[in-house]
């Protein structure tokens, strides 16, 4: 009975894994996966978000600031050849602003490589044949500077910005001015930090109010995933697509097939919106003024954003507006402090509590011994010490159910035909011997849930990134590429099957023979962090139960010997 249902418990997980990640896939893999895309025709008046409807007053209203002090910080650049795009360097990003809007069109993540042995960084934000990813912002409305016909276009002092050693910040000013009214558009980027400030300074020097309002935007087309590019054909998709949060709504995901449902109808003076990937996120926050959230299809792109309500300007008064850009990866300790629950883009699934548990404790394990393997193989330790009580009266139970085979074969040899009579003795045996039947089933459950909560772990933490352990298994988040681990997996599950007892019904062993090369085989393909947690799991248990069932022999020895004086 005991071996019925740990086959059953053990198929059950396996299944329970298959159809987890087979929704996850379902609910995370909309976008088609292709290699390419055609050249984009840039269309500017479906860039342009609606004002209809919009209304209310100034969100924000600042003194007049000294135009000197725009640009207080910037370094003396010397013009590019390239006189198109302006480029920005920092200890974190490579950047390319189009002057034209004054959108980011390029975001290289100078701390991730591309791939695994690629010596690149990781390009976030791009416009081109490949992908259309970039962060758009401007003033539309009544008296805009971006409009259906065309965007503005600023001027700038230099081409190339460079942040350079010890520098806190660098600004990167765009100016325009039509009209009597200027606006500078400002950049700033900070030392160490992903978060980049975008402030527009509109002043009024004409005889006549202006009014217009703030919209920042993402555009990103139905491109594949970047971030899943080295993981592999068989590797399991994670979400790739809009999401948005407010305090009282930390995080909602809206797919792109849903981005013209009218779902997101949203305001608020605080919160985000943002493109969820593999690893990474981009988002955009409104700073102290109320924003209309939305979503919207055209052609073959889709925006997420927000808009400002109208702003006013009496003539010879000057308003900044502010927007925060977040760029870069899933750092939850980095995402909480930028917008409430942009840390929760970091999804962990069904099980995310037992997942930040279990990240929590990694994450101080790897601050003190810097390896990420070696951390999985403590935090391994830790819950087999944590859950010991529990798999040490599991395990002697089994150790028992071992000891008494010889009995129980001798009842079914004396009572095999009367099922009722056998039944009634070895409950008796049970009662005498003070053995649980069911105990045995108890690791399993009990280690189930942290398998999978360690699997979303695994996948959707960008800590782990490419993070080595030894010799061969230089990604714990992808699988072994020689397929190592999952082998010496299914050869401590073989071993330790030797120690449990064997089932006395011929199918039922030859199910559980069975069982490790199935194990096996479902393992392959799994993150290497992952197999890394069960090899370690199933040798401590083979440790454990080795230990029990050597004292539960000696204990029969004992009571034998007694019996017989």
């Amino acid at each position: 009975m005991q071996k019925i249902f740990r086959v059953m418990i053990i198929i059950a997980m396996l299944i329970t894994a298959y159809l987890l990640i087979l929704a996850w896939r379902d609910d995370y893999a909309d976008a088609p996966a292709v290699d390419t895309v055609p050249e984009t025709t840039t269309s500017v008046g479906a860039d342009i978000p609606s004002t209809t409807g919009a209304a209310g007053d100034i969100p924000v209203q600042t003194l007049p600031a000294d135009n000197n002090t725009v640009a207080s910080n910037t370094v003396t650049a010397t013009p590019a050849k390239d006189t198109g795009l302006i480029t920005v360097t920092t200890d974190r990003y490579d950047i390319k602003i189009n002057p034209e809007g004054g959108d980011i069109v390029y975001a290289a993540l100078k701390q991730y490589d591309a791939t695994l042995d690629s010596d690149k960084p990781f390009v976030l934000l791009e416009n081109n044949s490949n992908r259309v990813y970039v962060a758009q912002s401007g003033l539309i409305g009544q008296d805009g500077i971006d409009t259906a016909e065309g965007r503005a276009k600023y001027s700038h002092t230099a081409n190339n910005y460079v942040m350079e050693a010890g520098q806190q910040t660098l600004s990167v000013p765009l100016t325009y001015k039509k009209d009597g009214v200027t606006v500078t558009k400002t950049f700033t980027f900070t030392q160490n930090k992903y978060p980049i400030d975008i402030s527009y300074q509109i002043q009024n020097a004409s005889t006549q109010p202006w009014q217009g309002q703030l919209f920042a935007q993402l555009k990103r087309d139905d491109s594949k995933d970047p971030g899943m590019s080295d993981k592999g054909a068989l590797s399991m998709a994670t979400y790739l697509g809009g999401a948005w949060g407010t305090p009282d709504d930390p995080y909602n995901k809206l797919k792109f097939k849903d981005f013209n449902d009218g779902e997101l109808a949203v305001s608020s003076d605080k919160g985000w919106v943002g493109i969820v990937q593999h690893y990474f996120v981009s988002a955009w926050v409104p700073e102290n003024f109320t924003a209309t959230f939305f979503s919207r299809e055209a052609g073959d792109d889709y925006f997420i954003g927000f808009n400002s309500q109208p702003v006013n300007v009496a003539p010879n008064r000057q308003v900044t507006l502010d927007a925060t850009l977040y760029a870069g990866p899933k750092v939850q300790s980095e995402l909480k402090d930028v917008a409430v629950g942009l840390n929760k883009t970091v999804d962990y699934g069904l099980l995310w509590p037992i997942s930040k548990i279990l990240f929590a404790i990694l994450d101080g394990i790897h601050k003190v011994i810097g390896n990420w393997g070696w951390s999985i193989i403590v935090l391994t330790i830790l819950v087999k010490i944590a859950l010991m009580w529990f798999s040490n009266k599991s395990y002697y139970s089994m150790a028992k159910m071992r000891a008494i085979a010889p009995r129980l074969a001798a009842l079914k040899e004396e009572h095999g035909d009367d099922r009722m009579k056998m039944s009634q003795e070895m409950m008796a045996i049970y009662k005498e011997e003070k053995v649980n039947p069911m105990a045995g089933c108890l690791p399993i459950l009990m280690q189930m849930p942290i398998f999978l909560a360690l699997y979303w772990v695994l996948v959707e933490s960008v800590e782990l990134r490419h993070a080595p352990w030894i010799l061969w298994i230089q990604d714990l988040s992808a699988m072994d590429p020689w397929f190592i681990l999952p082998l010496l997996m299914g050869a401590s599950m073989f071993v330790q099957q030797q120690l449990n007892p064997q089932p006395a019904d011929p199918m039922q062993a030859k199910v559980m023979k069975f069982l490790p090369i199935i194990f096996t085989a479902f393992m392959l393909f799994f993150p290497a962090g992952l197999v890394l947690y069960w090899t370690v799991n199933n040798l401590f248990s083979m440790t454990q139960q080795y230990l029990i069932n050597r004292k539960v022999e000696e204990e029969q020895k004992r009571r034998t010997v007694k019996v017989l004086d």
